[in-house]
């Protein structure tokens, strides 16, 4: 499918996002719940679903061995026009919104999650600059990323500091007409790759000033002098994923590349979660679908006992099991994407989408390795990736402790906010 043709498909999908779930033209349908995709949508989950099939799945392997980045696949999402699925029409993207990106993100993530990431980390990076970013910020930065396939990288995550963002110690000072930016950087997705970062640095010195006004947030090119890329690091899974260190030393950065205005930094950081968490949570079900679908194969083929192992009632349970947590991750991550594209705050949704998801993910790959017995336990067999792939979910962009935090913070708010 042409690039031209996923221009139209987007457009028809603006014209319809009033009710993205909508099939039908009648009173009854339209004010009810509805649980199809539309047709935009549907053509692009059978995009998708092709490539994940066809291009990524095939050489996951390949991929995971040498822990090479995969370019080409990128190169090939990138020429479909879905590699940057958040991106406004405005800016030459395709805007397919969260549902549109959650979509495409579940069904490359069934043919591999650590081309997922590499692929779609994108989205993070450019989600601040969708939030904060002035126009010329967003026709620069986020039109660089359309007008050929590059990668952005989102730079928050420290050595010393993680989930505790009011811990960081990457600090920029303002001199003149520039900010001068030092400090490092850690478990940065598609680090060395990136053509440019978003970084939050602290730009307030008094550390009695409240996080949410002590940091700002920078656009920086990766070609900046001072900028040094670290090492690519060794994962447990999804190795194809570019993860690095950065060091930032005295990087000179123009006024013009702060984004929003000084001391929003985190806000900008923070919101950029309620867009991003809903198609990580999609990656995990991709996964957890994988994981079923193999394990389903393999139990009608193997035999134990005189029949196939599906007939034994504590395999089934487990496919079962699986199927459960599959499907009620995919319905919350949706409700959490259309959530956010019906304008609305998605953060309680996001949360237990990405906790639930995540959490699914590891357990339903732990017992595809389970069912499939020693041979799970052998890199010929697909399922040993897939565990060793899920683990990830259930740590970036949140652990699963952090989005329980989130979650019970935003049900005493709703419980204040109903008077009761």
């Amino acid at each position: 499918m042409a690039v031209h043709r996923i221009a139209d498909l987007s457009r028809t999908l603006l014209l319809r996002s009033a009710r993205p779930f909508s099939t039908s033209s009648s009173l009854q349908s339209d004010i009810g719940l509805n649980f199809e995709l539309n047709e935009v949508q549907r053509d692009l989950q059978q995009l998708a679903r092709k490539i994940a099939r066809e291009e990524v799945a095939p050489n996951a392997p390949k991929y995971d061995a040498s822990m090479e980045y995969p370019w080409e696949i990128i190169k090939k999402i990138w020429h479909l026009g879905i590699l940057n699925p958040l991106v406004p029409e405005k800016y030459g993207g395709p805007e397919l919104g969260c549902v549109g990106a959650c979509i495409i993100s579940e069904e490359i993530s069934w043919g591999c999650s650590g081309v997922l990431t590499a692929a779609f980390g994108n989205s993070l990076a450019s989600s601040p600059v969708l939030a904060g970013g002035n126009e010329e910020q967003k026709k620069k930065y986020l039109g660089r990323l359309i007008e050929e396939p590059i990668v952005a990288a989102y730079c928050v995550t420290e050595p010393g500091a993680g989930s505790d963002v009011s811990g960081l110690k990457t600090r920029a000072e303002k001199k003149g007409d520039e900010w001068i930016l030092n400090g490092q950087k850690m478990w940065i997705t598609g680090a060395g790759k990136a053509s440019w970062f978003f970084v939050l640095a602290r730009t307030d010195p008094n550390p009695k000033t409240p996080t949410g006004k002590a940091f700002t947030g920078f656009l920086v090119d990766a070609d900046t002098p001072g900028v040094t890329v670290g090492r690519k690091e060794i994962n447990m899974g999804q190795r194809c994923s570019d993860t690095r260190g950065i060091t930032f030393e005295d990087v000179r950065v123009p006024k013009e590349n702060v984004l929003g205005t000084e001391g929003i930094g985190f806000k900008l950081a923070m919101a950029s979660f309620d867009k991003t968490r809903p198609p990580v949570a999609a990656g995990a079900v991709g996964l957890s679908q994988r994981a079923l679908d193999e394990a389903t194969k393999y139990a009608l083929e193997r035999k134990t006992f005189g029949t196939q192992i599906i007939n034994h009632q504590a395999v089934a349970f487990m496919l079962a099991d699986m199927a459960i947590g599959t499907e009620v991750s995919r319905q919350i991550m949706l409700r959490a994407a259309w959530e956010i594209d019906q304008g609305r705050r998605n953060t309680y949704y996001a949360s237990i989408a990405k906790a639930i998801a995540a959490e699914t993910a590891a357990k339903s790959a732990a017992d595809a390795v389970q069912i499939f017995g020693g041979n799970g336990f052998n890199t010929e067999y697909p399922v040993e990736k897939l565990m060793r792939d899920s683990k990830i979910f259930q740590i970036y962009e949140g652990t699963t402790q952090i989005q329980k935090m989130i979650i019970s913070r935003e049900i005493v708010g709703r419980l204040k906010s109903s008077g009761l």
